[in-house]
């Protein structure tokens, strides 16, 4: 079963509008694919519906797939991004993946749909 599968969505009751959706996710947990050691992170997703808005216990459930996945920041938030995009086809969205601290460095990470390049 791939990730994705467990966002669910629900109909836009305004799809006429674009208004901004923030959801803050300040409990995230992913692994570490070199120490194997848990990071810690808030992810925040704003996005601008088209005809769908993600459901939030769904995306509780997806986001909870992540705790014992080996990834890097990058990739962690990277895949999340690709997938939401995929479910829910927004005008735009954004992730925000701040990671507390290790080893005294501070990483966040950010991603916006559409895709540009530097």
């Amino acid at each position: 079963m791939a990730f994705r599968d467990a966002l669910e969505v629900f109909d836009n009751p305004f799809p006429d509008r674009d208004y901004v959706i923030d959801t803050v996710c300040p409990e995230f947990t992913s692994v570490c694919p070199m120490t194997g050691q848990p990071d810690f992170g808030t992810l925040t997703i704003s996005y601008v519906a088209n005809r769908h808005c993600f459901e939030l216990k769904s995306l509780k459930m997806y986001l909870q797939q992540y705790r014992n996945h080996g990834a890097f920041y990058e990739n962690v938030t990277n895949s999340i991004l690709t997938d939401l995009v995929e479910v829910v086809q927004p005008r735009r969205m954004k992730i925000v993946a701040d990671f507390t601290p290790r080893g005294g460095i501070r990483t966040s990470v950010t991603v916006e749909y559409p895709y540009t390049r530097s």
